[in-house]
């Protein structure tokens, strides 16, 4: 495994795998304990990216990002029933090869016009502004904020409910 989120309310998990090529959906009778999980789904995203790392959502659930590093992009996904995986169906995909070469996280802000990838190759945060909001067909680079003084490999980050700090491990 190589990335975990929740639902909005933490009663599904979702698990993704540099081997498997595939999202892992579990329903927690309790939220956010992983210990009442139970597996539900998988979904498979092998056709996009064979080295999954990260995963994410946008705030209803109606679409799914996929970030690897075999393709070195953002691969898109609508979901006609929010949060459910088996509804998922591939839209497109955007190239982050430019910036980075080993992606392994990514994470949007709040009204998902903006879009952030780390990983390996730079050592670095790099920041995307999205003309339309959790398009990624809409992406454009604006900067880096390099982490390589604190992490040399950095796998994940998060942020903060209002955005005003960032969390790299």
């Amino acid at each position: 495994p190589t990335g975990l989120t929740f639902n909005n309310d933490g009663t599904k998990m979702y698990v993704i795998g540099a081997v498997g090529d595939d999202v892992n959906e579990y329903n927690l009778s309790t939220a956010f304990d992983v210990s009442t999980a139970s597996f539900v789904q998988l979904f498979s995203v092998a056709s996009q990216e064979t080295a999954a790392h990260g995963i994410t959502f946008n705030n209803d659930g109606t679409k799914m990002f996929v970030i690897g590093i075999t393709g070195d992009d953002v691969n898109e996904y609508n979901l006609s029933t929010a949060f459910d995986v088996s509804t998922a169906s591939y839209v497109h995909n955007f190239s982050v090869a430019a910036q980075e070469i080993h992606p392994k996280d990514i994470s949007f802000n709040n009204d998902g016009t903006k879009m952030f990838v780390i990983g390996h190759q730079g050592d670095d945060v790099n920041e995307y502004s999205l003309s339309t909001a959790f398009d990624v067909s809409t992406a454009s680079y604006v900067q880096n904020f390099a982490v390589g003084s604190q992490e040399t490999y950095p796998d994940g980050l998060s942020f903060n409910n209002d955005g005003t700090k960032m969390y790299v491990i």
